[in-house]
């Protein structure tokens, strides 16, 4: 088969124990519409291949284009437009702490101030508490030193505040409280205008011999990179900038400065951002410099550039007739996608989860239904938890591993438990998690000796079919799954229990019902933290959708609607690899922020509109060179607000052209009354404005999922559970309350049809997912969609909150 060049896309996703593959191709039989590949191998399998990623791309290649390619050969990349990545490898190395060493250099007289952090207690009647250590090794002080002119408290604010002109130039001086009555602030030194519009008096210069010495010293200590925090560096970097400059000209191969990171007011999580940050990107960009070594060199060259008269201009530029090189995008963590430029350890930290929320929200909002989605990632380590209500839900600062960074993530809640959660009886209680079989050696029935973990469970109860199950266990890659391992290993556990219990080892439990109970403890840690995003934030989980996918996601989801009071469940026919699939939708990101203090009201909104103007301009004209341009280029324009007096900020977003039609005072009011609860008899304070830019990867993807189904009859599509030709095969399947059924029907999805309607309990498989209808449930096929409506469920109404 031969397909044309540039034409092979390319998505990855690698998460803890599988890597899954989506890549499309035009059809050679209709250039106007595109096959799809799928692809699903193991993250780790180093007996037979280093890069999981790689692998996979491999035996694309090998599928599109009929040939053989052994394993370890360079991969041509004439025939890929480009490559998409999510990836782990920043997450993984927070949470083992196997990042980079680097050095903090930090204002002096603050040498601690990240270690003291901001003395919150989260664990306050623990006992004995560990404190994460810092991610830097040692750190340097620099003898420098900048301050606000005038206080933020004062009443008079403005009308005791240094004065500038256009230029920048002081027109008046400091007055009132704190004024010395001879300097134009508080005390000596030069004043200057900050980025936030702010008067900035420079105490103290950094002496530039100085650093320099201390670089050199870090230097000479194997010291590659360096973290640079300095205090009100996010309204004046031009301190930080300085020691970047010195420290790039000294061989260090990572400076990351909190005023180009983070441009945000208060410096302890600036500061740990850009700790993490200098700690993950190595790691990143040394996963990537050897993902590049497997490709020839046409991959790193392009990442998103385009050759014209052999100069390298950045840019996808599909509307040029110029040869393009095949491009490398990877997913950020809040969603968007970002070329090899702009992609570091700090914007790595959730990318890998991030595709999967942008799989369900694009495949299962509908605008004019307008029904909340819940949608749950089971994967085979976690699982993951985000919720879609038309807009993707954003928080600027988040904990990891005992890390708190400053940097917009997509609000997604994890929990340990996943496919691969190891079980244990201990204490007289089933427990599922938290830890992890992984990949390697993975659970009892992938034939590495592993321990026993959910997956067997659900091949115990006949929820896997290892006769439809992908084919890649034992060392051969190329056995089943070891249903008879993990029935021998329950046996065991069942007598364990029994014994315990008081009922011996062969009375009591049997192995059906001891299975089942480690499900069901999975499904209710599962549930955790979607209570904790609907109900603790008084929404009506019952009043949702919910969206499920990743390898063990349809196992479960009947079972967690149940719980839930949900009536709908939507499983979309990529769902097993849908945080691949989602990078093929996902658009291109670009944003810019600075940083500001001023109050709102209708004297300085005219200036803040201004400012907002300009950076849209700004970030239009990126994603014009990076090939997005008119209908394809939109812009979120943001302020981040709060009440004078409080420290709790909130992201605000109006659209490009809503100004006049809602006050960002009026949004932040309505946002600030939902998360809190009431309002403050406050001004409100502008910390920062902000525009993202999305480069759209497609205009439309077509109608949504609940348009579909209304246009469809099925009442006469019903498949009869007993005598339909549609049944590939029968197989003994464990339910709550009814036991087992011995002859559930089997459906493949790829043979059934659009209309059809299938009745529970079943079991529908296709080569990457097994789906479990509970009894009574309702499943209608879709073109992209499993919808199974749960009985019992709560109808929804127009208000979902």
């Amino acid at each position: 088969m031969v397909v044309p060049d540039r034409s092979i896309r390319i998505c990855a996703d690698r998460g803890g124990t599988f890597c899954d593959v989506h890549a499309s191709y035009p059809d050679p039989d209709n250039p106007d519409e595109r096959k799809e590949v799928v692809v699903k191998l193991l993250s780790q399998d180093p007996a037979n291949y280093r890069d999981a990623p790689t692998e996979g791309i491999r035996r694309v290649l090998e599928i599109v284009n009929g040939t053989s390619i052994p394993r370890g050969q360079i991969l041509t990349t004439d025939k890929i437009e480009y490559i998409r990545l999510s990836t782990t490898v920043a997450t993984n190395a927070l949470l083992e702490r196997k990042g980079h060493k680097h050095a903090l250099i930090i204002t002096k007289g603050f040498k601690d101030l990240l270690v003291i952090g901001n003395q919150s207690r989260p664990r306050i009647f623990d006992l004995n508490i560990r404190r994460p250590s810092p991610l830097y090794s040692t750190v340097i002080e620099v003898d420098e030193r900048v301050t606000l002119a005038g206080y933020s408290s004062d009443p008079q604010a403005a009308e005791h505040a240094v004065q500038f002109n256009e230029n920048g130039e002081v027109t008046r001086a400091l007055s009132g409280p704190g004024w010395d009555g001879k300097n134009v602030a508080e005390g000596p030194g030069e004043v200057v205008r900050g980025l936030s519009g702010e008067a900035v008096r420079i105490m103290r210069k950094p002496d530039v011999s100085a650093i320099t010495a201390s670089l050199q010293e870090l230097r000479s200590q194997g010291y590659a990179g360096i973290a640079v925090v300095l205090a009100h560096s996010y309204t004046y970097p031009d301190h930080e900038l300085l020691i970047g400059r010195i420290a790039k000209d000294l061989g260090f191969t990572q400076v990351s400065l909190s005023s180009q990171l983070i441009p945000m007011i208060k410096m302890v999580p600036r500061g740990v951002s850009s700790t993490a940050d200098a700690y993950l990107t190595p790691v990143l960009m040394e996963y990537l410099d050897g993902f590049f070594e497997g490709f020839d060199e046409k991959l790193r060259k392009g990442s998103g550039k385009v050759s014209v008269d052999g100069k390298a201009t950045s840019g996808i530029r599909e509307e040029d007739d110029h040869p393009r090189d095949p491009r490398v995008e990877f997913m950020g963590s809040d969603g968007g996608l970002l070329d090899l430029e702009n992609f570091s350890g700090l914007k790595s930290i959730l990318s890998g989860p991030a595709g999967g929320v942008v799989g369900y929200a694009l495949t299962s909002w509908d605008p004019e239904r307008k029904q909340p989605v819940i949608g749950i990632d089971v994967g085979g380590t976690s699982t993951d938890v985000s919720r879609f209500s038309g807009r993707y839900e954003t928080v600027y600062e988040t904990t990891t591993a005992g890390i708190t960074v400053q940097s917009p993530q997509l609000d997604i809640n994890t929990v340990a438990a996943g496919g691969g959660s190891r079980l244990f009886w201990r204490n007289g209680l089933f427990q599922a998690g938290p830890e992890s079989a992984g990949a390697e050696p993975g659970p009892v029935c992938y034939r590495k000796g592993g321990p026993l973990a959910v997956t067997d469970a659900n091949l115990i109860l006949g929820r896997l079919l290892p006769s439809y199950f992908p084919k890649i266990f034992g060392k051969s890659e190329k056995e089943p799954l070891d249903a008879e391992a993990s029935l021998k290993a329950f046996e065991e556990l069942r007598k364990a229990i029994n014994k315990d219990v008081g009922g011996g080892g062969d009375v009591g439990m049997g192995v059906d019902e001891v299975a089942y109970g480690f499900i069901k403890v999975a499904n209710e840690t599962m549930c955790r933290p979607i209570r904790a995003l609907t109900e603790s934030r008084g929404f009506a989980t019952s009043k949702h959708i919910l969206a499920s996918f990743g390898g063990a996601g349809g196992q479960h989801a009947c079972e967690i609607a149940q719980l839930l009071g949900i009536k709908t469940v939507l499983i979309h026919r990529h769902s097993s690899i849908l945080s691949a699939y989602g990078l093929a939708l996902a658009d291109r990101a670009f944003e810019l922020q600075e940083p500001c203090s001023t109050p709102y009201n209708p004297f300085t909104k005219p200036n803040l509109i201004s400012r907002l103007d300009a950076l849209t301009s700004s970030v239009l004209s990126e994603l014009k060179r990076q090939g997005f341009s008119g209908s394809r280029a939109h812009v979120e324009r943001m302020l981040n607000m709060r009440f004078d007096g409080t420290d709790t900020a909130l992201m605000v977003k109006c659209g490009e052209d809503d100004e006049d039609e809602e006050e960002f005072d009026r949004a932040f009011k309505r946002e600030y009354k939902h998360e809190f609860g009431f309002l403050l008899d406050a001004r409100i304070v502008v910390e920062d404005v902000k525009v993202r830019g999305i480069g759209k990867t497609f205009d439309s993807l077509g109608p949504s999922v609940f348009t579909e189904l209304a246009t469809i009859s099925t009442f006469s599509r019903r498949v009869s559970p007993t005598v339909s030709s549609k049944i590939d095969s029968r197989h003994s399947v464990y339910f709550e309350d009814i036991g087992r059924v011995p002859d559930t029907p089997v459906y493949r999805l790829d043979r059934l049809d659009v209309g059809d309607v299938l009745i529970g309990p079943a079991m529908v498989v296709d080569g990457t997912q097994t789906i479990v209808i509970v009894p009574d449930a309702e499943a209608v096929v879709l073109s992209r969609h499993l919808v199974i409506t749960i009985k019992g469920g709560q109808e929804g109404n127009e208000s979902y909150s």
